[in-house]
C-alpha cells in the first residue's frame, strides 16, 4: 500500500483536510453587485467533485470600494450570506472542506477585467456608485498610468479594519470552515506593508513596525470574529522586489502566529508588478523557497504555490519538508481532477475514493476492467525538466 505525504490528511485547529492539495483562491471577476453567480458554483463544485482537500473562494471583498472589478465578489453586507453559504454548503457536500479569502483592492481597485485590458475603469452611466467606489491607500501615490488614490485618514483606518472583521464574522455564518486574509499582490494591506506604496509619517508608516500596525490590526480584528475552532490563514507576497522581502516576512510571520494565524501562503510580487524579478526565470515551483523559508524560521505552517503542477513535484516538496500543503491554481483551471490523476500516478490506494460516487464508481470500473489503459494525462514531472 503506497501512503503519499500529499494525500495524508492534516489537522488545522478543529478542521480536518482529506489531503494536503489545497485549490488555491482565484478571482473569476464574474460576480453580480458583489453576490456569487451559477458560475461560481459550477467553478468551486468541480474542484471538490476533484477530490481537492480544501476549496478557497476568490478575494471576496470587505467593502465596496475594496472591488477590484465589477465581477468581484464582496462580504460587505448581511444579505450576501445566503449565497455564500450555497457554495460553502455545495464544497463540503462533495468531500472538500470550504475556505475563503477575503480581502480589499486599495488603490488597485475600480478596474477593467484582465480580458478586457486591466487598465483603469472609465466612469460610465451603468455605474451608479461611482462617488462610492473610491480609490483609496495608505498614502495619496498611484502605480505609473494610473489615477492617484486617496489617503486613508488615520480616523479612518479603525473602521476599514472593523470592515474586515464584520466579514469574518459573515463568512462564518455563511459556513465556511477555513478563512484567509489576503495581505500579498499589491493590495491594500501590502500597500500598508510597502515602504514604497506607504508614505505616512503617523503610527501607520514610517518604520516597519509601523507599516505591518494595520495588518496586525486586521489580524486581531479578524480572529476575534472568526471562531477558535476554524483556522486562518495568512496570504503574503513573501517577497516583492520593493523593500518587503522574507526577512521581513519572517518577522511579521513570528508576531501574528501568537495572535491566531495557523498558515501562511506564501506567494510573492505586486508592488512592482509580478513575478518578482529576485525568483529567476519562472519555472516549475518557482515560489517554493518562499515557503521553505517560512517553515524553516518560524513556527507556523506554510503552504507553497506557484507553478506546481506534477504529481512527483508535490510530493518531493513535502517529503523534503519545504511546505505543509501544496497549492495549485492554474494547473486546476486546466484539469479540474488533478487530485485523482497525482493520487493515480503516485499509486495511492485509495485514489477514487478521493471522488463523488457518480464518478468514482466508473472510473475505478473502467481501471478494473481494463488493466493495460493509462490515463491521458500521464506524465512524470522529469519527463517534463521539472
Amino acid at each position: 500500500m503506497t501512503n503519499p505525504l500529499l494525500f495524508s490528511a492534516i489537522d488545522l485547529r478543529e478542521v480536518r483536510l482529506k489531503n494536503r492539495i489545497v485549490v488555491a483562491p482565484m478571482h473569476q471577476y464574474s460576480g453580480i453587485d458583489g453576490f456569487p453567480v451559477d458560475w461560481h458554483l459550477m467553478n468551486a463544485g468541480r474542484f471538490a467533485a476533484g477530490g481537492s482537500g480544501l476549496v478557497i473562494i476568490e478575494s471576496t471583498k470587505v467593502e465596496r470600494r475594496g472591488c477590484g472589478t465589477l465581477g468581484d465578489l464582496g462580504l460587505w453586507h448581511d444579505d450576501m450570506v445566503p449565497h455564500f453559504r450555497r457554495l460553502a454548503d455545495f464544497i463540503r457536500q462533495y468531500g472538500s472542506v470550504p475556505g475563503i479569502q477575503i480581502g480589499h483592492s486599495g488603490r488597485k481597485a475600480r478596474r477593467f477585467r484582465p480580458w478586457e485590458g486591466g487598465g483603469p475603469l472609465e466612469r460610465t452611466p451603468e455605474i451608479k456608485d461611482w462617488e462610492d467606489w473610491e480609490l483609496v491607500a495608505p498614502s495619496a501615490l498611484a502605480d505609473k498610468g494610473d489615477p492617484e488614490p486617496r489617503a486613508l485618514s488615520r480616523e479612518e483606518i479603525p473602521d476599514v479594519v472593523e470592515a474586515w472583521g464584520r466579514a469574518a464574522a459573515r463568512a462564518d455564518a455563511a459556513g465556511f470552515d477555513m478563512l484567509e486574509i489576503h495581505a500579498a499582490h499589491g493590495y491594500l494591506i501590502h500597500q500598508f506593508l510597502s515602504p514604497v506604496a506607504n508614505r505616512r509619517n503617523d503610527d501607520y508608516g514610517g518604520s516597519e513596525e509601523n507599516r505591518r500596525r494595520f495588518a496586525i490590526e486586521i489580524v486581531e480584528c479578524v480572529r476575534a470574529n472568526w471562531p477558535d475552532d476554524k483556522p486562518l490563514f495568512l496570504r503574503l507576497s513573501v517577497e516583492d522586489d520593493a523593500g518587503w522581502g522574507p526577512d521581513e516576512s519572517v518577522a511579521l510571520t513570528r508576531l501574528v502566529k501568537p495572535l491566531g494565524v495557523d498558515v501562511i501562503d506564501c506567494s510573492s510580487g505586486g508592488i512592482l508588478g509580478a513575478p518578482v524579478v529576485s525568483a529567476g526565470p519562472v519555472g516549475y515551483g518557482y515560489q517554493v523557497p518562499y515557503a521553505e523559508r517560512i517553515k524553516a524560521d518560524t513556527d507556523v505552517l506554510s503552504m507553497a504555490v506557484g507553478l506546481i503542477v506534477h504529481a512527483d513535484q508535490a510530493e518531493r516538496i513535502l517529503q523534503q519538508g519545504r511546505a505543509d500543503l501544496i497549492a495549485l491554481a492554474r494547473e486546476l483551471l486546466f484539469n479540474p481532477n488533478w487530485p485523482l490523476d497525482a493520487a493515480l500516478k503516485l499509486g495511492y490506494s485509495e485514489a477514487y475514493d478521493l471522488m463523488p460516487s457518480p464518478y468514482s464508481f466508473w472510473l475505478e470500473k473502467r481501471a478494473q476492467a481494463i488493466s493495460d489503459m493509462t490515463p491521458s494525462t500521464f506524465i512524470s514531472a522529469s519527463d517534463a525538466g521539472a
